[in-house]
């Protein structure tokens, strides 16, 4: 479900990964390890986890 809400926002919203968590007053960091725990990673030039 995380991957699912931080991917259509980053789609919908933002322009990077660091904006969102800029904007949503959210650690960078915890969403990078949530996701990799799950075997996602997030590239910054398609600016979604994949």
């Amino acid at each position: 479900m995380l991957l699912s809400v931080i991917n259509t926002k980053l789609r919908d919203f933002y322009s990077s990964l660091d904006a969102l968590c800029n904007d949503m007053d959210v650690d960078k960091d915890e969403i990078c390890e949530k996701l990799k725990g799950a075997g996602f990673e997030y590239y910054s030039e398609m600016n979604k986890f994949l």
